[in-house]
């Protein structure tokens, strides 16, 4: 009976390991990447918003930052809406 239930499980047990290392563990290297991506910002770095924005930093604060739009216009953004960092 031990035998016929380890037989059963093992397709499982494959199962989820081809998924955590296809899919688990590689959307968690993309976030930790991004997060020290965000931590790294600094003034006068130009980066692209979720919408698309291609902006530069005027001010870091705790949860948000401070950006200029192209026509000089100041914004608040969320943190988390950073895309990513264009290379000066």
């Amino acid at each position: 009976m031990n035998a016929e239930l380890i037989q059963s499980l093992l397709p499982l047990v494959a199962l989820f390991g081809i998924f955590y290392f296809l899919i688990i563990r590689p959307q968690q290297k993309q976030a930790k990447q991004h997060k020290q991506m965000i931590a790294d910002l600094k003034k006068g770095d130009k980066i692209v918003t979720n919408g698309g924005l291609i902006v530069e930093i005027i001010k870091i604060e705790d949860d948000h930052i401070v950006i200029r739009n192209h026509d000089n216009s100041e914004l608040k953004l969320v943190k988390d809406f950073v895309s990513k960092q264009l290379d000066n």
